[in-house]
């Protein structure tokens, strides 16, 4: 693999890890969000997909952001009689936002961030050091 397809192959990583990184933030963000009527449905939960792209040019896949769907799972209920939200019973629906897992989603993006980073700099130095050889 020559020098451009790996940089490119790295940047579409940064690339899909930073729009991931995106999502996560939103879903801690709306953590307590609730309602605004009796009846109605928090913040649903956000997960990115990705899928692999060909680059014709180079002739690399690479990794991008392809949609973000919604997890369906249950939502969770808090006990708030004076809600504006509030079932008859008193409960209010909350988002089936886990902060806990959202935080080890952010970690693991992080640090695949952090690894396609690090593929474009050594790559960097590899061709700064040819550079250098040559020049002698």
């Amino acid at each position: 693999m020559d020098i451009l397809k790996s940089i490119m192959v790295a940047a579409s990583g940064l690339k899909a890890q930073s729009g991931r990184m995106r999502v996560i933030a939103e879903n801690l963000a709306n953590t307590d969000s609730t309602a605004t009527r009796p009846g109605g449905d928090p913040y649903r939960r956000k997960i990115p997909v990705f899928k692999t792209a060909l680059d014709r040019e180079l002739g690399v896949e690479t990794v991008e952001l392809d949609k973000i769907t919604r997890d369906r799972s249950d939502f969770g209920t808090r006990l708030e009689p004076g809600h504006p939200a509030a079932d008859d019973k008193g409960y209010v629906k909350v988002p089936n936002v886990n902060g806990l897992i959202e935080t080890m989603d952010m970690r693991e993006a992080q640090r695949s961030y952090e690894a396609n980073l690090n593929v474009i700099s050594s790559t960097r130095r590899m061709v700064m050091r040819t550079l250098d050889i040559l020049r002698a």
